[in-house]
C-alpha cells in the first residue's frame, strides 16, 4: 500500500519517517519529495508498505497526529493525475 504523507516538518529525513511507520509493519520505501532544484523538502512524502492491512492501521494511527512537531495528514496515497506538458518559454 502506498501512503501520502503530508505537512512534514522540513527537517524530516527519510529514516525518520520510516522508523516512524515501521512500528505497524514491514516499510518497502520511504520518500520525502524535494525540490528539483534547491533540494529542499516540499513537505510531503510517501511510505510504501507491502501489507494493507499494516498501511490502514498505520494511516489510522498516524493521521492527525504529531510528529516532531506539526500535524501531519497521512492517507491512501492516489495515483498521480495526468497533467499536461509544460511548454518552454522562448523569448
Amino acid at each position: 500500500m502506498n501512503i501520502y504523507v503530508g505537512n512534514l516538518p522540513y527537517g524530516v529525513t527519510e529514516d525518520d519517517l520510516r522508523s516512524a511507520f515501521s512500528q505497524f509493519g514491514q516499510v518497502d520505501s520511504a520518500n520525502i519529495i524535494t525540490d528539483k532544484f534547491s533540494g529542499r523538502s516540499k513537505g510531503f512524502g510517501f511510505v510504501d508498505m507491502p501489507s494493507d492491512s499494516d498501511g490502514r492501521e498505520a494511516i489510522e494511527a498516524m493521521n492527525d497526529k504529531d510528529f516532531k512537531g506539526r500535524t501531519i495528514k497521512v492517507n491512501e496515497a492516489r495515483p498521480r493525475e495526468e497533467r499536461p506538458a509544460r511548454r518552454e518559454q522562448r523569448y
